[in-house]
């Protein structure tokens, strides 16, 4: 198995295109062994990693074991150990590892049991987020963190570049709409790295019955917020390069439409597209393929709008969606995922009554502005 981590590693290495001089000045948490392996020592430990807990170019499961802790439990996020399965799907693992046990926290349970977590006396939790509200692994994360803090089990947090960092938008989450796309009341860009959200967690008290838990966050040295960062290894199946992660805020709520983001095509995340999209100028098919089993619209030609070839703006925009909404003028355009998405049952309802960007920006701006004012007491970087 942990020859294979090294594989998947070496396989995903490379979609890096301008961070090579800049990756050398960051370092993240999982780098700085010395800060953490004292409290690792001697310890039975659980780890929450998926493909892109790198340390150079080793996995952090081989690292630590190489250096003699006693990594007992492996738990995954969405999309699985090696990063490809589809989003949505279920990972289920049926062996035990020869040194560790490999749980999934995307099959039966979401959250770690006590039976998962029996004989652990430590946690750490190291994976690459995006920067967005409905990015899963976040929600994983605070189910590690509740279940840590109910289980007396201190967790070490080793922190990672936020790529979507350098800004905050977004309407902020109605709990109402709480879900596993969705469990905080945080805007959909909400600028933190997954070091100062769970400072963020914590200290607002949105863990179950208002459990804390034991954190020791690894902060990067050498990063800041208004730093560019290309993310080494793609976080996600689809999400493939700069411009997908930093189109990401705005297309992903296009999964609440009948439109496609382009999944099943090489360039999820940079096109949109329906196989009944008036203008035909752009069209892609989307086919199934590892990471994307059964794409919508699969084997049909779907036209649409095209980002691809653009440099990447890391900046959150309503436009695509109302444009879209307006060229396919459908009752059916929105589906029951989009409020969850949004956070909010209020952006489907403004923009079917035609109200501008603008106009819908100053209904979320008093909660955004409250949110970025709180935000700062949690910040580890400028």
């Amino acid at each position: 198995m942990l020859r294979y981590i090294s594989i998947i590693i070496l396989l995903f290495f490379g979609c890096s295109n301008n961070s090579e001089n800049t990756a050398k000045r960051i370092i993240p948490g999982a780098n700085q062994i010395n800060k953490y392996l004292p409290l690792l020592q001697n310890k039975k430990v659980g780890l929450t990693v998926n493909h892109s807990s790198i340390v150079g170019f080793t996995h952090l499961t081989d690292t630590l074991i190489n250096l003699g802790v006693n990594v007992v439990k492996v738990f995954t996020p969405e999309h699985g150990f090696t990063g490809t399965v589809s989003d949505g799907a279920k990972v289920e693992y049926d062996s035990t590892e020869a040194s560790f046990e490999l749980i999934s926290l995307y099959g039966e349970n979401k959250k770690p049991t006590i039976d998962q977590l029996e004989g652990l006396e430590m946690m750490v939790f190291d994976i690459q987020d995006v920067g967005t509200r409905f990015y899963t692994y976040i929600s994983t994360m605070h189910y590690v963190m509740e279940a840590c803090a109910e289980n007396a089990i201190p967790l070490i947090i080793l922190d990672r570049p936020n790529p979507n960092g350098s800004y905050v938008d977004g309407p902020v989450l109605d709990t109402a709409l709480r879900s596993f796309v969705g469990m905080h009341p945080i805007p959909i860009v909400h600028g933190l790295t997954i070091g100062e959200l769970v400072k963020m967690i914590n200290g607002e008290g949105w863990l179950k019955n208002g459990v804390i838990c034991d954190l020791t966050v690894i902060a990067m040295k050498n990063w800041d917020h208004q730093m560019p960062y290309s993310l080494p290894v793609k976080p996600s199946p689809n999400l493939p390069d700069d411009l997908s992660i930093s189109l990401y805020p705005t297309l992903c709520l296009f999964e609440g439409t009948i439109m496609s983001v382009g999944r099943g095509t090489d360039y999820a995340f940079q096109q949109i597209g329906h196989p009944e999209y008036p203008d035909t100028t752009y069209s892609f098919t989307p086919i199934s393929r590892e990471g994307a089993k059964w794409p919508p619209y699969e084997d049909q030609k779907c036209y649409g709008r095209s980002w691809i070839g653009e440099e990447p703006t890391y900046s959150f925009s309503l436009q695509p969606l109302i444009d879209a909404y307006r060229k396919m003028n459908r009752d059916d355009f929105f589906n029951n995922y989009f409020n969850r998405l949004a956070g909010t049952n209020s952006l489907q309802k403004q923009i079917e009554e035609g109200q501008s960007e603008e106009e819908i920006r100053a209904s979320w701006e008093p909660e955004l502005s409250a949110f970025k004012e709180k935000r700062k007491k949690y910040l580890l970087y400028k």
